[in-house]
């Protein structure tokens, strides 16, 4: 199974376990995440973002301050936005987190419901399906030269016939090298894998 199938397999695993709605990002660094997926309610989503939320979130202060799981009635954290309060508007009465992995890399997810707290079990159900997919996102701790030479001739703005003549190999060979890097940076795109391969400091 490519790592790609079982991140969707994962994903309809949580959506099993929370389905009225759950939210998860993973190996959060330099304030962005790896990846992130939530199913949430739209209006929530969007008064979230537009709000700025994140940056005020009692769960978020939560999740970077420790790590385990916690019910939403249970975080002591201070929400002066009453962010808690406004969720319950669109049924996300409630809920609970989990956070796993080191403060670096720290992955942070939630699920909710509206009829009754979620029981233990159901807790750690969800917990674990998180913490495998903490487990097999983990960013690369390098790149090969290869894959860095071939990424920084496209970042500088070569297209790929120029990369390949600067480097000195075919096209097809640099296709691979960033189809590679692609591969081990989680990427579906080049963009997006020079961008994270800057996140990761790594380029």
């Amino acid at each position: 199974m490519s790592l790609g199938a079982g991140i969707d397999l994962h994903i309809r695993q949580l959506a099993t376990l929370a389905p009225d709605g759950f939210f998860f990002a993973l190996h959060i660094r330099f304030a962005l995440p790896l990846m992130s997926h939530e199913t949430f309610p739209e209006g929530w989503t969007e008064r979230y973002t537009e709000e700025a939320y994140a940056l005020r979130d009692p769960i978020i202060a939560w999740g970077f301050s420790t790590t385990g799981t916690c019910r939403w009635s249970d975080i002591e954290i201070p929400d002066p936005f009453d962010i808690f309060g406004q969720a319950r508007e669109f049924g996300m009465n409630y809920g609970f987190s989990v956070a796993c992995g080191p403060v670096k890399s720290r992955t942070i997810a939630s699920a909710c419901r509206p009829d009754r707290e979620f029981a233990d079990e159901e807790i750690a159900s969800f917990a674990a399906v998180i913490e495998h997919l903490h487990e097999i996102t983990e960013p690369p701790r390098a790149l090969t030269k290869a894959q860095i030479e071939a990424l920084q001739c496209i970042a500088n703005g070569d297209r790929h016939t120029a990369a390949a003549a600067r480097l000195g190999i075919s096209e097809s060979a640099l296709k691979a090298r960033l189809a590679s890097a692609r591969t081990t940076l989680l990427a579906r795109t080049t963009a997006e894998a020079i961008q994270r391969a800057r996140n990761y400091r790594l380029l």
